[in-house]
């Protein structure tokens, strides 16, 4: 079968680099009843991993703390040309290391935020009245492609417009 993501593979080093870049993952874990809890969260990058913060309340944190799996989508592009993602499967590990944490505030501040940011102080205030942890995500498959390296071959032209849309003229 061929996908996206065997003509135009996102691996390795450019892998880690798009997920530097990006801000968002879709991300799915499963409740304890067996249904799907689906969120969107920010995350960061640090040394090829992956970071998620989670306050208390979160589900995801709750269903990481329970080992099961999770899954999640880093995508952009509006048309085909610019369409590019990567799916990741795996699980979730707390991170427990106090000075890694800070670490990671760091790096959420510096991704998300800037000096004098109107909602950064909110944001992390917020974070320890809430019970902020980071998670690891311990990736098993990461799965990318990324439409942006296509090249397309100079081919004829032949477009079938509505009759009140008009073209260029094709000689």
């Amino acid at each position: 079968m061929v996908t996206a993501s065997v003509t135009n593979p996102l691996r390795g080093d450019k892998a880690w680099a798009y997920l530097e870049r990006q801000k968002t993952i879709r991300l799915a874990s499963l409740n304890e009843d067996g249904s799907i809890y689906l969120s969107p969260t920010w995350y960061v990058v640090e040394d090829q991993k992956m970071y998620l913060p989670f306050d208390a309340a979160s589900r995801h944190g709750d269903n990481a703390l329970s080992n099961r799996k999770i899954a999640g989508l880093v995508d952009a592009g509006d048309e085909f040309v610019t369409v590019s993602g990567l799916r990741i499967m795996g699980h979730l590990e707390q991170v427990t290391d106090d000075a890694h944490y800070g670490r990671l505030q760091d790096l959420m501040f510096h991704k998300y935020f800037h000096v004098g940011h109107p909602y950064a102080e909110q944001y992390f205030e917020f974070g320890d009245f809430a019970g902020r942890r980071y998670f690891h995500f311990v990736i098993d498959k990461m799965i990318g492609w990324d439409m942006r390296e296509t090249t397309m071959p100079a081919l004829p032209e032949f477009r079938q417009l509505p009759a009140h849309a008009t073209d260029r003229i094709l000689g």
